[in-house]
């Protein structure tokens, strides 16, 4: 039995989370726009700035992942602490409303300027909609002062693109250690995410992975086994529809779960304030997972499959090329693997294990439209496509999955520590 497995989270632990979070997220009102309007309601604020800040850092985001789900996180964080509390005497979704564009907006504006006049428009197309008055006025007020405070409080925080990349010595050469992978054969990447300071967790080590499989034991031998035959660029025995996976899920997880989290988003019935609560919740959780991630990664340092291939000592073959080229970092865990243990947490907390069927797409396989109703589905397409990538071990996948369900059930239990309910 692999341990890893019992280490995931329970389905009695998810039930915990879900009432646990379901307090949370009940503190900000679960009423619905339209119920909140009556007849005629007004577009989803939400959704409006969901896709705002999508298309602002799609245009001009940073190049690091970590750095651009930094900047979700900071924005709707800002959004869900600036509607966590009406004042008396206002309209209540007028205030949500108000206050949740002028947070998204000034963290954007801060964190991205290249795009401010973009989101300037944006948030006067959202006051127009807003009737003039106290809550509107009180709204933004709130939404500003919120920004200001989240992106003070996040100051240095070393998730900035030049300390994400920060400069890591390649270890000697020897069995099982990481070494640059062809074909640019490039320096390490993401180091420095297990240096930047968390929202959540006390620290990059809390959740640490043990220690990946042994080279002589026989879960590696049949690892490598599997990614040799399938993972290979001239692989005879992976299907078509394998190779599509591989394919479809080798992009950005960033990228691939803004739809995603939309879906969660728009199906939601709650107020304003809930739903900046989901967004905040998912990319925070993210964030802490993946400098959980790179910490695992450079505690452990395993070498990648197409290293282990060429040179182990399990018949070595040096023109074995994995189908997709391998990012420049260590093999345990796969970040693919960690991202979607911890979105399927947190979605499943907050949404359900399930939802109506929804389309996905992907840009690095043009044309191809898949069809998902559980979140669970797309973590295990991850896990499977990593390894017909050619890219990563099973065990590396399938560790992934468990460090990233660990974190954002942290993540989830400290809600009320986030959003300032204690």
């Amino acid at each position: 039995m692999n341990p890893l497995r019992n280490r995931r989270v329970t389905r009695h632990t998810r039930t915990v989370l879900v009432g646990a979070c379901a307090a949370v997220l009940t503190a900000a009102a679960t009423v619905t726009t339209a119920a909140a309007q009556g007849p005629g309601p007004r577009p989803s604020v939400a959704l409006d700035w969901y896709d705002t800040t999508a298309a602002s850092i799609a245009a001009a985001g940073a190049p690091t992942q970590i750095t651009n789900s930094r900047t979700w996180a900071v924005s709707w964080l800002a959004a869900a602490r600036a509607t966590r509390t009406v004042p008396p005497g206002v309209d209540r979704t007028d205030f949500q409303e108000a206050a949740l564009a002028s947070a998204v907006h000034d963290s954007l504006v801060a964190l991205i300027p290249a795009r401010a006049p973009q989101l300037d428009a944006a948030l006067a197309t959202t006051l127009e909609r807003v009737p003039d008055g106290a809550a509107e006025t009180k709204g933004v007020a709130a939404g500003a002062r919120e920004a200001r405070l989240v992106l003070a409080s996040r100051k240095d925080d070393g998730l900035d693109p030049a300390s994400v990349d920060a400069p890591f010595t390649t270890p000697r050469a020897a069995p099982g250690v990481w070494q640059p992978t062809p074909p640019a054969y490039a320096p390490a990447t993401q180091y420095g995410n297990r240096l930047a300071r968390p929202f959540l967790l006390e620290r990059a080590d809390q959740y640490r992975l043990p220690a990946p499989p042994a080279l002589t034991s026989e879960r590696y031998r049949a690892d490598l086994a599997e990614v040799r035959a399938y993972g290979a660029a001239n692989s005879t025995v992976r299907t078509p529809r394998q190779t599509e996976t591989a394919t479809f899920w080798f992009g950005s997880s960033l990228t691939l779960y803004t739809e995603p989290l939309r879906i969660a988003l728009a199906r939601s019935q709650r107020s304003a304030a809930g739903q900046a609560r989901l967004v905040a919740l998912f990319h925070v959780s993210l964030v802490d997972t993946q400098i959980a991630t790179s910490d695992s990664k450079y505690a452990y340092l395993r070498w990648r499959p197409v290293t282990a291939i060429r040179t182990g000592d399990i018949d070595p073959d040096p023109t074995w090329t994995p189908l997709h080229i391998t990012p420049a970092h260590p093999d345990y865990p796969s970040g693919h693997g960690t991202y979607a243990g911890a979105a399927e947490t947190v979605l499943t907390a907050l949404t359900g294990p399930s939802t109506a069927p929804f389309e996905l797409t992907s840009p690095t396989a043009p044309g191809v439209i898949r069809t998902y109703t559980a979140w669970s589905r797309l973590t295990r397409d991850n896990v499977d496509a990593r390894v017909y990538s050619g890219i990563h071990t099973r065990s590396a996948d399938e560790a992934g999955v468990v460090l990233g369900e660990h974190v954002a059930a942290h993540a989830l239990r400290n809600a009320g520590r986030l959003f300032g309910d204690l």
